[in-house]
């Protein structure tokens, strides 16, 4: 249609039909084409030509048009927006996770509804689905991390399409996850290759999953090359815990490389080893998890494994709309693999 056909149709409009709520119609005859492209265009579609598009979206802003969510999901059984269950904000993973699945939802079309949890308990957890059952949600994802699926006590909501992100209940749900342990291996072996006796590990926070992964196989990687196992360092993902496990570590003599569970706290094992004379990489290697942005600007610029948090929100995504589109649960466990980026932070032990 050309400009001038779309404001004489506009012009058209009589004031009655602009003093109410318009309709799905009156998008229809503005912008010239059928009810059924409008749909098409509210839905999301991407059958429909671009210009055709346009049009549509130009006539919905000029009648002040807005899709109306809770007819579509009466007419079709679906409300095209999915409930997200966070337990924490504060952490890298969980925030680059949840925007990636933000990024995935909207290319399918669908809205995301997020509900913060306080406290993970199964109280919690039901809370939180309750308040999406009010809000309308066709499924849910939850980021877990924190060891809740474990306990025989807590349990998810039968009867609602679910994925799950960090958890080992592949068992009974839908999980998706980084491969932790194939990243924490590419670490502790690039350390291994390139001479280190062994390789010392500052690991999350206990009740994190990712961190318990990332531990254990940290520990394995070293007793599978027969070197030996040095005590473990605690932080909880901040770089000031890092900070504090590197004043420890600067002062192990036999301490050659280091691999942080996140980059977060690498970063503060940077300063530490600073402030104590322990040049990086020349005295000490360090290695972190994540491969965040500024990791490049780290000094040194960091090596460490990256995650695909882009994918994980994808497959997160994909499989639970999968779930909803065949109305029935799919355990079962999808892992995302990693890559080791090596960088400025990691070199031989000094001869």
């Amino acid at each position: 249609m050309s400009p001038s056909g779309f404001e004489a149709r506009a012009a058209q409009q009589s004031p009655a039909r602009r003093a109410r709520k318009a309709s799905m119609a009156d998008v229809a005859r503005l912008a010239g084409v059928s009810a059924q492209t409008v749909s098409r265009v509210s839905n999301g579609h991407s059958s429909v030509v671009e210009s055709t598009r346009e049009q549509v979206l130009e006539a919905m802003r000029q009648l002040g048009y807005r899709p109306n969510s809770a007819a579509r999901a009466l007419k079709y059984g679906e409300f095209r927006t999915i409930g997200v269950i966070l337990f924490s904000l504060s952490s890298v993973g969980n925030s680059r996770t949840l925007e990636a699945i933000v990024d995935s939802a909207a290319q399918e079309g669908y809205a995301i509804t997020l509900i913060p949890v306080a406290v993970p308990t199964q109280d919690g957890v039901l809370g939180a689905f309750t308040r999406l059952g009010e809000l309308a949600v066709d499924a849910v994802i939850v980021i877990m991390e924190v060891h809740l699926l474990d306990a025989a006590t807590v349990s998810l909501p039968v009867g609602v399409p679910v994925v799950v992100v960090d958890s080992n209940g592949g068992d009974r749900y839908t999980v998706v996850d980084t491969d932790q342990a194939d990243g924490a291996r590419r670490a502790v072996g690039h350390l291994l290759d390139l001479g280190h006796r062994t390789a010392w590990h500052v690991a999350g926070p206990e009740d994190s999953y990712a961190a318990e992964g990332r531990a254990v196989a940290w520990r394995a990687a070293l007793e599978e090359a027969g070197v030996p196992v040095p005590p473990m360092a605690r932080g909880d993902w901040t770089s000031g815990s890092g900070y504090r496990a590197g004043l420890a570590l600067a002062d192990e003599p036999d301490c050659t490389a280091v691999f942080a569970a996140n980059d977060q706290m690498a970063l503060g094992l940077l300063r530490a080893f600073h402030e104590r004379g322990r040049v990086v990489p020349r005295d000490i290697s360090v290695v972190g998890f994540d491969d965040l942005p500024d990791a490049t600007s780290f000094i040194p610029p960091l090596t460490t494994v990256h995650q695909d948090f882009a994918e994980v929100g994808r497959r997160c995504v994909e499989r639970v709309l999968r779930q909803v589109q065949h109305r029935r649960t799919e355990p079962g466990t999808t892992l995302v693999p990693t890559r080791l980026v090596v960088r400025g932070s990691t070199a031989p032990p000094r001869a």
